[in-house]
């Protein structure tokens, strides 16, 4: 259990996150019902019941889905979180997956499914995960609409006992005192929780890779553009961090000015590093005019090759440095963002030091630092490019 506490706030955040199991034989949506559906009946109390026990306690329950993990917590306060953790504590292995609220839940599912699937930036990113890690990888997998049908109450059940709650910890942030504390450990602590161990899979980029989806009816077009990179505790991390901001990554960036503000071709382009644990990969994400999309893939590029071979002016690295330790800075501004914080890079290995070191780095960044990681890991023909529209 990790305990950030917030004696100036009396709310509470406890939060349960499990890893997935990326060799589990589960159907593909069953963890995603068996989590959603905690909060549809236990053993002594149905839905209608538990909404209005934690509405009556000011609680509210959300849920994590993420590639990697995937958890449930409860938002409460400090004066009512003693008569809200032991419900809270039945979601956890008294839960009863109704049919007839699975059957509900499967309804929505099904239609959510099939309209993201016209949505190009929803498609676009589907297939940009499939080209990137392969379809045969959990990463790399498309849900549809068959996906649905293959979902029964029994295959809840199953996954719920074995494998909901797997390596488990506890985030948690709050004005708690010692007894608090001990009640938790007493109401929880007792979960049956399975350890297993992921095989650490490298993701090597392919050869360039060019995916199109046409839509005739389409006035725009969705476009990905990005490869595999190196995990958050390889050297050269936070130099990738400042090449993809300047790139991309705020809205002064490189590819806004040229595509957005000169070329008027989208309304917004960014690049985003994604994070993973053992390798974090990057990407280009537009929806642009649909007869300039392969105008603004060409302009892409060639924003990369000048990082490649133009050194940053000191201007535009100062303007980049100011804007970077901003953003840090503003992610610690209370105790629920401080655990969130320390949350994702723990997840990675890693601990607080991290956050110090990016930085130092950010504030002695040079600008042969940009021209060397954009030569080192962007490459066009390691690329992987997808265009929905």
């Amino acid at each position: 259990m990790y305990f950030i506490p917030t004696p100036e706030i009396d709310a509470v955040k406890l939060e349960i996150s499990s890893t997935i199991n990326e060799t589990s034989n589960s159907k593909l949506l069953v963890p995603y019902f068996a989590l959603e559906m905690v909060t549809e009946g236990t053993l002594t109390k149905d839905a209608a019941t538990l909404d209005d026990f934690f509405d009556t306690y000011a609680s509210e329950v959300e849920t994590e889905s993420g590639f990697e993990n995937h958890g449930l917590s409860i938002l409460t306060t400090k004066k009512h979180f003693d008569k809200v953790l032991p419900v809270y504590r039945e979601l956890l292995t008294e839960a009863i997956f109704p049919d007839k609220e699975l059957t509900k839940r499967k309804k929505q599912k099904a239609l959510s499914i099939h309209i993201n699937r016209d949505k190009n930036s929803h498609r676009a990113s589907q297939l940009f995960r499939k080209a990137l890690f392969g379809e045969n990888h959990p990463f790399g997998q498309i849900t549809e609409e068959k996906d649905v049908d293959l979902v029964y109450r029994e295959d809840l059940i199953e996954f719920y006992k074995k494998d909901l709650w797997t390596n488990s910890e506890i985030f948690l942030t709050g004005n708690l005192d010692d007894s608090q504390l001990e009640n938790i450990i007493r109401e929880i602590g007792n979960i049956p929780v399975a350890f297993f161990q992921n095989p650490t899979t490298g993701f090597p980029n392919q050869k360039h890779q060019r995916v199109a989806e046409e839509k005739e009816k389409s006035v725009q077009s969705s476009i990905r553009i990005g490869c595999h990179l190196i995990p958050k505790n390889h050297p050269d991390y936070f130099k990738l961090n400042l090449m993809n901001t300047i790139l991309g990554g705020y809205f002064g960036s490189r590819l806004i000015k040229n595509i957005r503000e000169d070329k008027g071709h989208t309304y917004g382009i960014y690049s985003s590093i994604g994070g993973l644990k053992n390798a974090d990969y990057w990407v280009v994400m537009a929806d642009v005019i649909k007869e300039h999309d392969e105008a603004v893939i060409d302009e892409v590029y060639m924003e990369i090759d000048k990082l490649k071979n133009e050194p940053v002016s000191a201007h535009e690295l100062e303007v980049v440095r100011n804007y970077m330790i901003g953003k840090l800075l503003s992610q610690f501004s209370s105790g629920f963002e401080l655990i969130g914080r320390f949350k994702s890079i723990h997840q990675a290995g890693l601990d607080f030091g991290f956050y110090q070191q990016n930085l130092d780095y950010i504030l002695h960044a040079k600008p042969e630092d940009v021209m060397e990681v954009a030569n080192k890991y962007l490459h066009r023909e390691k690329m992987v490019e997808v265009i929905v529209g």
